[in-house]
């Protein structure tokens, strides 16, 4: 007897129902050689458990039995979903059409007089066992195909959504850009520091050289978009678009063609061509902020486009040129993250024909009042209110901040505090701070502490503990801005924090 593969299908059961034992056996032994499981019951009750519990793939059931007749069974069996799937077969004598007719209106598939030849029965049965075959396979397919089905009618929704929000970006882009342009142009860099002083200088360096790839760097918070608008919009591509990118906001699978676009049926719901980022900022600037975030896939691709000046949209076969400028900000430690191979070399050096720096706000103090009272007139004159003085009080508190969050966090600083007050002068109790206790003298105290770990020791451990609280210190105690500001990731900072508690809490059992 041969072995049943692991993959081979099942062997076919069929359960034959008779009163009579010799027609049973004289049944098993036609069937049992064709490779058939032969199940056997002598009455219609019987029938049913046994179909119930192992159900057969066909019954060959006889028509005139005791108690309960074949028919009679062929009709509670179809009335039990468990059981309603078996074809039934009748063999009987009675050959007269009225009992034919009976037959299949109790759902029996066959009907067999008898006296019959098995070779006929044989037949009947193959056939009728293919035709079960067929259909179970079909009834697969077709459960496989409404699932696909209402799958891709999902994601065609998703991509209609995802296209509706693309092409709505795309007709406020130019609009926003604009908007801006009045708003934070190079008037927008504001203070008499030697610091800014040295980025408007660069701005109006580049004003002639409108090719030239623009690297911003600096601290969160310190302006590098403004920065970017003002290249832009003081330079020779002023009358075209300006269209930012966040790179860390793209998403994975819409990357490609937020930046390069698609043709129409490049993919479910990419229901008409679209331009992407490049294509829109023909002729003006690109902005690429968190370019440092760039996945690395993305990276190659942006390199290809920088080096060629060509694009090609997802789905086609044919790529475009543009002319646009990169301009490129970056909170991040670069140079950290090309060592640790988190950033392309060649993109750094495509991207950084340029660089402009923005400072920190605690590096430049003289500008911290100048840029309080711009934005304090900013805000006033959007809500229809005269701009208020600053107190004596406010004044000294707003120089004495280090202002972790910089130019950003005082211009919401100045926003909530002209709300308050309502136009009244702001005084000291309008300004909320991240520290309240930011006086003076807190200051001198963390500038004298951060002086004390420039010497650092030679013992590499305690170098790294004296380099981190170092950045702690500088960003308030803001840990992802300390991590960036060192170029590492911030769990290695909770790491040594956690490491500090563990040794504290020693020291303390000892």
């Amino acid at each position: 007897m041969e072995t049943p593969q692991p993959n081979s299908p099942r062997t076919e059961r069929i359960l034959l129902v008779d009163d009579i034992p010799q027609n049973l056996a004289l049944l098993s032994s036609a069937l049992e050689p064709e490779g058939y499981e032969i199940l056997a019951a002598p009455d219609g009750e019987t029938a049913r458990k046994v179909a119930a519990r192992a159900r057969p793939d066909l019954i060959l059931m006889d028509v005139m039995m005791p108690e309960i007749s074949g028919f009679e069974t062929c009709r509670r069996l179809k009335a039990n979903p468990e059981t309603r799937e078996i074809p039934v077969i009748f063999l009987t004598a009675r050959s007269e059409m009225e009992s034919v007719v009976e037959g299949f209106r109790a759902g029996g598939v066959d009907y067999i007089t008898k006296p019959f030849q098995l070779e006929e029965v044989l037949g009947r049965v193959a056939t009728h066992l293919r035709v079960g075959r067929l259909t179970r396979e079909l009834r697969t397919k077709n459960e496989a195909l409404e699932l696909r089905a209402a799958e891709l009618e999902a994601e065609i929704g998703r991509r209609r959504v995802v296209e509706t929000a693309l092409q709505k970006a795309d007709e406020t882009l130019t609009t926003l850009s604009d908007i801006e342009a009045s708003r934070w142009n190079l008037g927008g860099l504001i203070g008499g520091s030697p610091l800014i002083r040295k980025v408007v200088e660069d701005i109006n360096r580049l004003h002639a050289f409108t090719q030239t790839s623009v690297l911003i760097t600096g601290e969160s918070g310190t302006g590098k978009e403004l920065v970017a608008r003002a290249i832009h919009f003081n330079g020779g591509r002023a009358k075209s678009p300006f269209v930012p990118v966040n790179c860390v906001a793209i998403p994975a699978e819409l990357a490609e063609s937020m930046l390069f676009g698609h043709v129409r049926g490049a993919f479910t719901g990419a229901l008409s061509d679209r331009k992407g980022c490049f294509e829109m900022a023909h002729g003006g600037t690109l902005f690429l902020d968190e370019i440092g975030d760039m996945p690395p896939p993305l990276q190659v691709k942006l390199l290809r486009v920088l080096e060629d000046g060509c694009i090609t949209p997802v789905g086609s076969s044919h790529s475009k040129k543009v002319d646009v400028r990169i301009v490129a900000a970056t909170n991040a430690n670069l140079d950290a993250r090309i060592a640790n191979g988190a950033f392309r070399q060649d993109l750094y050096f495509r991207l950084a024909r340029y660089v402009v720096h923005t400072p920190p706000l605690r590096e430049r103090p003289l500008d911290v009042l100048p840029l309080a009272e711009h934005f304090l007139n900013l805000f006033a004159k959007e809500m229809g209110l005269r701009p208020p003085p600053l107190s004596d009080a406010a004044r000294e508190i707003l120089k004495a901040y280090t202002f972790p969050g910089n130019v950003r966090e005082l211009k919401n600083i100045m926003e909530r505090a002209l709300i308050e007050s309502a136009g009244s002068p702001i005084e000291r109790s309008h300004l909320h701070l991240l520290n309240r206790q930011s006086t003076a003298s807190t200051v001198v105290e963390r500038k004298a502490k951060a002086d004390s770990t420039q010497w650092l020791p030679l013992n590499l451990a305690e170098a790294e503990e004296k380099l981190i609280q170092r950045a702690l210190q500088e960003t308030g105690g803001n840990i992802a801005d300390a991590a960036r500001l060192l170029g590492v990731h911030r769990t290695r900072i909770y790491r040594l924090l956690a490491k500090d508690d563990g040794s504290s809490a020693e020291r303390a059992q000892v």
